[in-house]
């Protein structure tokens, strides 16, 4: 037991060496901009960077409007799926694995030809049509995972048995998704959403292509042509993607707390 104890906690100092120091060694370098001392100038030259603020509103405004999507289309999808027809499983866990298969540069030239100025959908040449083709495009990379974490957390309930529950009290398929499904899987659509939060976030092939103002662009950009805003940008990041985890940790024990007291 001591044995198995001492190789576990140095398989977790080892772990946190090689994920810690790297850290700390960009966080130093970002604060070395001012010669001879340490100082915030690179995160005060980029949170004044106007390209920055309206790149990063744009990505986190797109974010939102792809996970409204995809929660709108994924967990009504998995919970039908696993309700009545599970012998589909295995092909729409097929067609969800596909954008890991697909390039997203080859989805991106796909929109262009078909969706161009030319297209007989008249808003697709406007920049709303482009926005509006990019969030179904990052909503199509962010599939695979907004599946499997809602289709984790319907496997962990009875929705067979909840669906029964609630038709015999009258309510409909709508009422049932949104009242009794939805707040069941809620920490695993809230995970789902995390990641397609880190996708929208540093996606650049489609929004490069697509000509769209976007943080994975200006991530690029002025990690070609700035020294130290690059580090303080990542560190920034890091610290988004941490506070994001945090905040599902939080409404996990919420939600856990709130079901005790029921």
């Amino acid at each position: 037991m001591k044995t198995t104890r001492f190789w576990s906690y140095a398989a977790f100092i080892a772990g946190l060496i090689y994920f810690v120091v790297p850290l700390i060694g960009m966080f130093e370098f970002s604060l070395r901009k001012r010669r001879g001392e340490y100082s915030f100038d690179a995160y005060t030259s980029v949170l004044n960077d106007p390209q920055f603020q309206q790149t990063f509103l744009y990505s986190v405004a797109l974010s939102i409007c792809t996970i409204l999507l995809g929660v709108l289309l994924i967990v009504p999808t998995a919970y039908w799926v696993r309700l009545k027809l599970p012998r589909m499983r295995p092909v729409i866990e097929f067609i969800t694995l596909l954008p890991l298969v697909i390039p997203p540069i080859v989805i991106v030239f796909g929109y262009i030809r078909l969706y161009n100025t030319s297209s007989w959908l008249p808003f697709t040449g406007t920049a709303m049509g482009t926005n509006v083709l990019l969030t179904f495009g990052y909503a199509v990379l962010a599939l695979p995972y907004m599946y499997r974490a809602v289709d984790t957390g319907l496997r962990a309930i009875d929705i067979a048995t909840l669906t029964e529950a609630a038709q015999s009290l009258g309510a409909g398929w709508v009422t049932i998704i949104w009242r009794v499904i939805l707040p069941n899987v809620l920490v695993a659509v809230l995970s789902g959403a995390f990641l397609t939060f880190a996708i929208v976030i540093g996606e650049y092939v489609m929004s490069a292509l697509l000509d769209r103002p976007a943080f994975g662009p200006y991530l690029v950009w002025i990690g070609a042509n700035k020294a130290y805003e690059p580090s303080a940008l990542a560190v920034m990041t890091f610290a988004i993607t941490w506070a994001c985890m945090g905040l599902i940790q939080l409404i996990t024990r919420f939600s856990k707390h709130t079901r005790a007291m029921a």
